[in-house]
């Protein structure tokens, strides 16, 4: 066969391809010449085509069949047949492939090789590709080259070292010893790969952390050297000498500095050295700041450190450098709740990165202003970031409307401001805001009492006609139709009232409700007002009636029932009406702060302690019986989650005393079910908890019972008593299915009358296995302080065989031994 083309041959004939069909009809030819070349065992060229393989490989094209070749060529005893094969095998082989493991042989005879560059090649193999069994079977013998004095063989076994820990962490140990001398080294590329091998061991191992730690003197006398060292060619970067292991001595010290006061005393002044003394015109110096920066902050360093730490931060925000600007930002978000003081100093710099044409740099500029609002910069910042607001893309409207909205709500001055940078923020971004700010508003509204003409009438001039902002639209018909007698009185002291008649004020209204840009909530609130201010107003009553009477024949269901409910009021229930339609009450807000609550004051004074309410005893509010009616009666059923309940209309409370029948229920509600965990648990069931264990064994002498058997579905109880408190009964259910299909989204629901208290726990699953094979398991705690005859109520829904099945039943056959 003719001599095969060359690399650079064949590299400049694929240059001159046009197309890429022609290129790759060039490649698919040279690849059926170097598989014939490979068939026959040439030897002599062999080289020459694994090379030009590779090169096919790096432009995309299928190289695997050259994988053998490679391992031969790396049992050649030339070294340029050993490199172009090591190369090989590092681009086409990994762990994946079990032609790897024929290398091991070959890698553990070149480590052994009397030249160090056929050496360094295993070496670099082995850091690139090797598996965990070749790392098991090669680590003695990159440990032996670790010991070598030559610097060469030193840095890549030290590398090699670095792949073999992370794969397998347990040969850490043998190397140690080997650690001992790296640091001593005068040559900077054994010393960079050193510290890298220091690192990885540190940060996979708390005992090698505690046992390099003696080294942070020996770390802090190099990085000096490097500081104060003359001018060096070999190693210095735009007049820094060897920043690179600057950078790797910076990271190690913060992994020895972190939680350990003795090594951050050490390495204060260094860092403040290097913070000083780096150049900070290149690239280069700013990379060793901010690793010096990032060291500063993560060890226990003095707070004058810290506060250089977040000038230098300040400084990168004034840099040209759009990739320094954004790495200063993000810093200085990780650190503002710690040195939240310091980072105030650079506000105005800050705020400015608002106005950058970057939006990555515009996005955690206003994650960080919105991390420096506190009580003193409240009203200065907010007008940057309602003016950031106006302008800013689309995709920042919604984040920066959530953002301004929880600042006010923690750091307003007044509710006179806070109403109205949240209308600001409605009229200037209302169809982005999240879907609680609506209600969130109307409450804030609602307890200033003595703000309602104000805002009133601040809402109705914002949407004359203008209904593009739905969210405003909505809060403004909510409030003309309950303060409305306010607006046409017009008794507003806190600006110039406006004369404004009752049949202008229907007009607005009945604007919104014909729109085109009106949502259907938007037409419901537009409704609903029209029909409040039937009681607010004297002159337009008729209209009014006209108004509500036309929707009751509305396409859209939601308008059409309202319509058809007010109607009803109009024409049965007139002498309701008044009633029905008052004023709003002062609407209470309840916030939970659950354990994990972190409380956040921007640097304020230190917040005041939660308060923190008992659980309650004794009989349980009427709401909590409104709940159980949710969960027994309707249609709609809560499912059980582990969520707050709302309380439903008090006029459910007859539909709940049908639902249970002769229980009883006189004089005070039942316990609230417990298909929701309370934040509190009651405290017969934390009783002892921690010193006994809580329940007897099943062996308890309580025999079981069947609660329920229909439709293929059965339900049987099983009783423990409690060791801590003989009053508890723990009930534990077992549900099983015997029919041909799973029973899904299976919830039971179960009451209990009044003098018992109760608690359900989560299910084990939510769907119950077909032909009995297997149960879904659930506890219920009952509390029977009187010792009564337990009685229960049950609900059970669950899907199956494509419909929705819904069944109550009442369990009244308890044995004596579960109550007495």
């Amino acid at each position: 066969m003719p001599a095969p083309i060359r690399l650079r041959e064949l590299i400049r004939t694929i240059r001159t391809a046009r197309t890429q069909a022609e290129e790759r009809e060039m490649i698919q030819k040279e690849c059926a010449a170097i598989r014939s070349s490979f068939r026959e065992e040439d030897n002599t060229y062999r080289c020459r085509n694994v090379a030009k393989l590779l090169y096919m490989h790096m432009l995309g094209y299928p190289a695997h069949f050259g994988q053998l070749e490679c391992l031969k060529l790396i049992a050649s005893q030339k070294f340029t047949d050993k490199r172009i094969g090591y190369l090989g095998a590092m681009l086409l082989l990994d762990e994946r492939q079990d032609v790897h493991l024929l290398m091991t042989n070959c890698i553990k005879n070149d480590l052994n090789h009397s030249t160090q560059y056929v050496q360094g090649l295993a070496l670099c193999t082995l850091g690139c590709m090797g598996s965990s069994e070749m790392c098991r079977d090669l680590a003695g013998e990159v440990e032996k080259l670790l010991k070598t004095s030559n610097s060469y063989l030193r840095k890549k076994a030290a590398l090699c070292a670095v792949h073999v820990i992370r794969k397998v962490p347990e040969l850490m140990e043998m190397f140690l010893p080997a650690t001992k001398n790296l640091l001593n080294e005068k040559n900077h590329g054994v010393l960079h790969t050193s510290v890298v091998l220091l690192t990885e061991m540190c940060e996979r191992s708390p005992d090698m952390l505690a046992h390099f730690r003696k080294l942070v003197p020996q770390l802090v006398r190099i990085l000096k050297n490097l500081i104060m060292s003359g001018y060096s060619p070999e190693h210095d970067v735009s007049g820094i000498s060897d920043p690179f292991l600057q950078v790797r001595i910076l990271r190690l010290l913060r992994i020895l500095g972190r939680n350990d006061d003795d090594s951050s005393e050490a390495m204060n002044d260094i860092l403040a050295q290097v913070a000083t003394n780096t150049e900070t015109s290149k690239n280069v110096g700013n990379a060793i700041l901010y690793e010096t920066v990032l060291t500063i902050m993560d060890i226990k360093s003095e707070s004058g450190l810290r506060v250089l730490a977040i000038n230098i931060l300040g400084r990168f925000l004034l840099n040209n450098d759009k990739n320094i600007r954004y790495v200063a930002l993000t810093s200085l978000l990780k650190t503002v709740q710690t040195d939240h003081n310091a980072v105030q100093r650079h506000r105005s710099t800050i705020v400015d990165c608002l106005k950058d044409l970057d939006v990555s740099i515009k996005r955690r500029a206003m994650e960080l202003s919105f991390a420096l609002v506190n009580g003193n910069n409240i009203r200065g910042m907010m007008k940057e970031l309602l003016y950031f607001l106006d302008s800013c893309e689309p995709e920042f409207k919604a984040d920066c409307a959530s953002g301004i909205f929880l600042a006010a709500e923690k750091y307003a001055p007044s509710k006179r401001w806070h109403i109205d940078t949240i209308m600001r923020v409605l009229t200037t971004a209302g169809s982005y805001v999240r879907d609680d700010a609506v209600p969130n508003l109307i409450q804030l509204i609602t307890n200033s009492v003595e703000m309602h003409a104000y805002t009133v009438q601040r809402l109705y001039k914002a949407i004359l006609g203008d209904y593009s902002q739905q969210p405003l639209v909505q809060v403004a018909a909510w409030c003309i139709g309950e303060y409305g007698d306010l607006l046409v009185s017009g008794q507003c002291e806190e600006e110039e009232p406006i004369q404004v008649t009752e049949d202008e004020v229907l007009d607005i209204l009945e604007s919104v409700l014909i729109s085109n840009m009106s949502t259907s909530v938007t037409r419901g609130y537009a409704l609903t007002a029209i029909m409040k201010l039937s009681t607010r107003f004297s002159c337009t009553v008729n209209r009014i009636k006209k108004v509500v009477s036309i929707y009751g024949s509305s396409i859209d269901v939601e308008l059409q029932q309202r319509a058809v409910e007010y109607n009803a009021l109009f024409k049965k229930y007139d002498h309701m009406r008044s009633a029905l339609l008052e004023r709003m009450p002062v609407m209470e807000k309840v916030t939970t702060n659950g354990p994990t609550d972190i409380v956040q004051t921007n640097g304020e004074t230190e917040p005041a302690p939660l308060e923190t309410k008992p659980p309650p005893s004794g009989p349980q509010p009427a709401s909590q019986a409104n709940d159980l009616l949710d969960l027994l009666g309707g249609n709609d059923i809560t499912p059980i989650i582990p969520t707050v309940p709302t309380s439903k209309p008090a006029s459910a409370g007859g539909e709940l005393l049908d639902l249970l029948g002769d229980l009883n229920l006189t004089g005070a509600p039942p316990s609230a079910p417990a298909s929701v965990p309370q934040l509190s648990q009651p405290p017969f069931l934390l009783d002892g908890l921690s010193s006994q264990p809580l329940f007897n064994d099943i062996a308890s002498g309580i025999p079981s019972i069947t609660a329920y058997s229909k439709n293929g579905l059965k339900i049987e109880f099983t009783f423990e008593r409690s060791n801590t408190n003989p009053s508890v009964t723990v009930i534990t259910i077992q549900a099983s299915n015997s029919t041909e299909l799973d029973m899904t989204d299976f919830v039971f629901q179960a009451a209990v009358p009044k003098t018992f208290q109760l608690q359900l726990l989560s299910p084990s699953s939510s769907i119950v296995p077909a032909f009995n094979t297997g149960t879904i398991t659930q506890v219920i705690k009952v509390l029977n302080p009187q010792k009564q005859q337990l009685r229960m109520r049950i609900k059970l829904t669950y899907n199956h065989k494509g419909s929705a099945m819904q069944d109550l039943a009442e369990v009244n056959n308890f044995p004596p031994q579960s109550w007495q």
